[in-house]
């Protein structure tokens, strides 16, 4: 059997944290390893206990979701972080993409889509709700960096494209026949060329500038 997804609930509503726990545990290939109630304390259990994917919100009291991503960039977790929250407006999304989130959902969410979602990241795949893709597109458009994507080699723009794809190293690394210790190399003179933070703004980069279809 395949090893479980470990994932970490950090939202400051117990029923909510409740609720999600209830739910996921039921899953064959997910385990809830642990909850906290705002954003300093879920970095310090995403360090204790190495999740896999965090559930995070972004409106808590004290340290909100905004802040605990870039706590755990600071801390170099490699947990990927789905921001699942009630607050719609939109302002909201963008810094939180930028911060390093992989997605970002609304709690109205189906249960078994936020299942599916919590393993699309995991897989390191981007999944946003339609509406926060548009906004961030369109702010990608108003800030446009003519050609930056000029400096990419023909084989790293084959990368950046399969990242916007959701493939993993692994994935790209298969498709390509390369070594995956090749792969990493090319996505990292990515992300310095384009100065971007990570394999989400590089994916979305990717949608914006026509590397993928």
């Amino acid at each position: 059997m395949a090893e479980r997804i470990r994932v970490l609930l950090v939202d400051d509503h117990q029923v909510v944290r409740r609720g999600l726990r209830t739910f996921l545990e039921v899953q064959d290939d997910i385990e809830v390893v642990g909850e906290a109630a705002d954003g300093a304390a879920g970095v310090e259990e995403a360090r204790r206990l190495t999740p896999d994917v965090i559930l995070l919100d972004v409106k808590m009291p004290g340290s909100d979701g905004i802040a605990a991503l870039r706590g755990l960039r600071e801390a170099g977790s490699a947990a990927r972080v789905l921001v699942v929250t009630s607050f719609t407006e939109q302002r909201t999304a963008v810094p939180a993409l930028r911060a390093g989130a992989s997605g970002y959902l609304y709690k109205d969410i189906d249960p078994d889509a936020l299942a599916g979602a919590i393993r699309s990241v995991h897989a390191g795949h981007v999944i946003l709700e339609p509406e926060v893709a548009a906004a961030l597109l369109t702010e990608e458009a108003t800030t446009p960096a003519p050609g930056r994507s000029s400096g990419l080699t023909d084989r790293e723009r084959e990368v950046l494209g399969l990242i916007a794809d959701g493939r993993s190293n692994r994935e790209i690394a298969r498709a390509l026949v390369l070594s995956e210790k090749t792969v990493k190399t090319h996505v990292s003179n990515i992300l310095m060329k384009l100065d971007l933070a990570d394999r989400t703004q590089a994916a979305l980069w990717a949608v914006r500038h026509g590397v993928t279809e």
